[in-house]
């Protein structure tokens, strides 16, 4: 392990231990000493803020917090953005920097050490899906991988499942994925129609899925699958499998082109007769559904995080923009109208990020809930659209061309409300809520 990481370690537990510290604030009812008060006031929010993506700002933050955002940041300046043009046209990034990634220890940021992760807090890893966004490079699936991917096997594992693939995932050298979605189940998983049987202690495999984010590049897939059809509902029949790359019968199909997320493999998946030993199944028969709906709030949240944060990324792009741009014998931001937009653009996002922040410290507190979650995945995915149509008109003609951040920005924030359950789904979740019977 280089210096970098066994520092990084360092601090990522100085982060822990930050969080305890913000789990006793919350339950402390009286005056905030001096020393506290003084602490926290010297923290601007984004709304304050001489630029949305300044380092060091935001209370739920720490100054080791913005350590590690130096590095993150450094990381994608020099080993993402010079290549990201490139891994669009092949449709992957490289193997390279998933193993740079892990050098840097970008990987597993929130998998505890004990189970060969980096064992830092949430906030450090909303740190890695923030800077991701603020660099507007879509391309790695780290924050899939890290955590979506490696919390299933760490919460739901095995010992040895844990000990054989979470220590070369944190370090790039196996890249996960996860297989929910089939060409007839989306957002509806109980309609999922990959199927395992029994045969002695091991199972058989069949079916397919699609939009399989990391999938060609994949060396480990949990996939969902169907293991009891006779079972009182189609959730109590559900079953994960640790299915690895190279397994006979298991075929991975061309490389999806899509009109954003240029540079992210997304791939079909295809299983016929893959023979999996009794070791491949992930926790308990029988128990998929349960685990993926324990898991998908911070999926939701994941995304809510990286929308917000692209939102900040467009903004600034944007200001930037119209402050160089001349019309009419002047820059365009002395126009009225660009003025007006870009103050309703930036109350949208500070009221976004306020809202978004407090869901990822009571995430951090383990008191964020599927609800909340849901609302989080949808108003943040919904003003992203809505912050990226807006910030490409004000670019005008030169917001349509490619060679310009804004475009790529645009393409890729049309997927935000479709994944991690479309918000037509997420408005169905929240509802349930509110008019449901007690």
């Amino acid at each position: 392990m280089n210096f970098l990481k066994v520092y990084q370690k360092c601090f990522l537990r100085m982060s822990c231990r930050g969080e305890h510290l913000l789990h006793n604030r919350f339950q402390h009812t009286g005056l905030h000493s001096k020393q506290e008060k003084a602490m926290e006031s010297y923290r601007l929010e984004t709304s304050s803020a001489k630029n949305m993506m300044d380092i060091g700002t935001r209370q739920i933050y720490s100054e080791e917090h913005d350590i590690f955002r130096k590095t993150v940041r450094r990381f994608f300046e020099e080993e993402v953005m010079p290549h990201h043009k490139e891994w669009e046209k092949a449709g992957q990034v490289s193997r390279e920097v998933w193993e740079k990634a892990g050098e840097f220890g970008l990987l597993g940021v929130y998998t505890p050490e004990e189970h060969g992760g980096l064992g830092g807090d949430l906030l450090s890893a909303a740190v890695v899906w923030e800077e991701q966004m603020y660099s507007n490079c879509s391309g790695p699936g780290f924050s899939l991988h890290s955590d979506i991917v490696m919390p299933y096997i760490s919460h739901y594992g095995s010992d040895a499942q844990i000990e054989k693939f979470i220590p070369p995932m944190a370090a790039g050298k196996c890249i996960g994925a996860i297989a929910m979605t089939e060409p007839g189940a989306g957002s509806d998983l109980q309609g999922v129609r990959t199927y395992a049987k029994k045969d002695g202690s091991d199972w058989i495999l069949n079916g397919n899925k699609v939009f399989i984010t990391n999938g060609w590049m994949s060396d480990l897939v949990i996939v969902v699958a169907v293991t009891n059809r006779e079972a009182r509902t189609a959730a109590h029949g559900i079953s994960l499998f640790l299915v690895e790359n190279g397994m006979q019968g298991f075929q991975k199909g061309r490389k999806l082109e899509k009109i954003g997320l240029k540079a992210q493999d997304t791939a079909e998946l295809f299983f016929e007769d893959v023979r999996l030993p009794a070791d491949a199944l992930l926790g308990e028969a029988n128990r998929g559904f349960y685990y993926l709906m324990n898991e998908l709030p911070q999926e939701r949240l994941l995304i809510a995080v990286m929308a917000l944060a692209s939102c900040e990324f467009m903004f600034e792009e944007t200001r930037n923009y119209v402050m160089q741009r001349k019309a009419f014998g002047k820059t365009i931001s002395h126009l009225q109208t660009v003025q007006h937009k870009l103050a309703e653009l930036k109350t949208d996002i500070c009221v976004g990020r306020a809202f978004i922040d407090s869901c990822l410290q009571l995430h951090t507190l383990k008191r964020l809930d599927s609800c909340t979650a849901s609302m989080a995945k949808y108003w943040a995915s919904e003003l992203q659209g809505k912050v990226a149509t807006q910030c490409l008109q004000l670019h005008g003609g030169w917001g349509y061309m490619w060679e310009y951040p804004i475009a790529k920005a645009f393409v890729d924030s049309r997927v935000q409300p479709i994944y991690g359950g479309t918000n037509e789904i997420m408005k169905e979740l929240i509802a349930r809520t509110i008019v449901g019977q007690k």
